[in-house]
């Protein structure tokens, strides 16, 4: 029970990161209140909705290919943690203000971060967690995170966003590995 606890826990908090990371971003630009709540809705929504679709993608793909499925979804997450930091490198470059309160904003932004869902699902149902609860948990992480880094975006800065998306994208490539790990050793 507390090992599946602390699993659940890691996962929350690596695809929290990455939507703290753009969070504060938009914080950063100054945002009311209730706008705060769209965009955690929003985030919450798409990290809950790709998780499902990857623990489906995952469950089909099981089914054709047995115990192996739960290492390529290990690597995908591993994979999806590189291009995050490969991502916030670059970005970092890039200084392109995207209005992400509403609109096709919103949705890119909502998207752009849910993708490493898509991976954590993917994997997920290999873990030995509760979907349910996991699901719960993500999508409450996701807004309590989404919240946080809206209301200190503004004072933290730009260079705390670049590095909470370094750090999503490091967290993320671990537990993809870590997860793998304890796979192989039936932990």
């Amino acid at each position: 029970m507390l090992a599946a606890a602390l699993k659940i826990a890691v996962v929350a908090l690596s695809l929290a990161l990455d939507v703290f990371a753009v969070s504060i971003g938009a914080g950063v630009r100054g945002v009311p209140r209730t706008v705060k709540f769209r965009i955690g809705a929003a985030f919450a929504s798409a990290e809950v909705i790709m998780t499902v679709i990857g623990a489906a993608l995952g469950l089909a793909i099981g089914k054709l290919l047995g115990d192996v499925t739960g290492y390529i979804g290990f690597a995908a997450l591993f994979g999806v943690g590189c291009y995050m930091i490969y991502e916030s490198r670059r970005e970092a470059a890039l200084k392109n203000p995207v209005d992400m309160s509403r609109g096709w904003g919103l949705f890119i932004a909502a998207l752009s971060i849910s993708l490493d869902s898509l991976g954590i699902g993917f994997s997920i149902l290999y873990i030995g967690v509760p979907f349910l609860i996991s699901l719960i948990v993500i999508g409450g992480v996701s807004i309590a995170a989404t919240i946080v880094g809206l209301t200190i975006g503004h004072l933290l800065g730009r260079h705390v966003e670049e590095q909470a998306e370094l750090s999503a994208g490091i967290i993320l490539a671990l537990t993809g590995i870590v997860f793998a790990v304890l796979k192989a050793f039936n932990l």
